[in-house]
């Protein structure tokens, strides 16, 4: 992951930390494009494992760019928050090779970045009808975690190669979602998202759209995020 430019630098990220009240800390990058406060969307974007650490800025490798690109081509109003979980800690506390999973403890990384979302959207005001969630393969979990424990904080949640327990679906079904997976991802089964699908299908969900990229190992990130209609589509999500 060594670049010439520090990723920060690279994308103009702010590199900050969250404290919690108990003295916990969380490492994060954050961008304000456009204008700040009650216009503004939010998303808080959930790394994969390989991103993870103390550095504060691994967490930019992927998924980063792309958003930047957009949001400053569209001119758009967005808060982007990267936060960075801790070398060998997981944002769900489950084996992403596994075929299923009961949804967890929350994990104290998740229980931090969601504090750390409520302080931003304290301290900048930006549109709580437009907070979004998203993320890549241990990310990607993050993502479904995180709408399954808080669905009335997302306007939609867009998980890449991740896993959710299906019994948490009556929780989340509202939340607008675009899924995407690769056909032969070889780290977490194509039929994690495919279970989550089936169960979005049967729960009556009518916002929901499941891309299964054929031919695709793991890095289905790839063509999620060099599609601009899906940016579109998330930043034109609200409650």
């Amino acid at each position: 992951m060594s670049d010439a430019i520090p990723l920060n630098e690279k994308y103009e990220m702010t590199q900050c930390v969250y404290v919690s009240p108990e003295g916990k800390k969380l490492n994060y990058c954050r961008r304000q494009f456009g204008k700040a406060g009650k216009e503004s969307a939010v998303v808080l974007f959930l790394h994969g494992a390989g991103e993870r650490g103390d550095n504060n800025y691994s967490q930019l490798f992927h998924g980063a760019k792309e958003m930047c690109a957009f949001c400053t081509k569209n001119n758009l109003n967005v808060l982007a928050l990267f936060p960075q979980c801790p070398a060998d800690h997981l944002w769900v506390n489950t084996p992403w090779g596994d075929p299923a999973h009961t949804m967890p403890e929350e994990s104290e990384d998740m229980r931090l970045a969601m504090a750390m979302l409520d302080q931003e959207l304290k301290e900048t005001g930006s549109d709580r009808n437009k907070v979004y969630v998203m993320g890549i393969s241990m990310g990607g979990y993050g993502t479904w975690d995180a709408i399954s424990r808080y669905p009335e904080k997302f306007a939609a949640a867009f998980p890449v190669c991740g896993g959710v327990d299906v019994k948490q679906v009556e929780n989340f079904k509202k939340v607008p979602l675009l899924i995407y997976h690769g056909e032969v991802d070889s780290v977490v089964m194509p039929k994690r998202s495919r279970d989550a699908a089936a169960a979005l299908e049967a729960a009556g969900c009518k916002t929901y759209r499941y891309v299964e990229v054929p031919g695709r190992d793991h890095d289905s990130w790839v063509p999620a995020f060099a599609e601009e209609s899906n940016w579109k589509w998330l930043f034109e999500q609200s409650k």
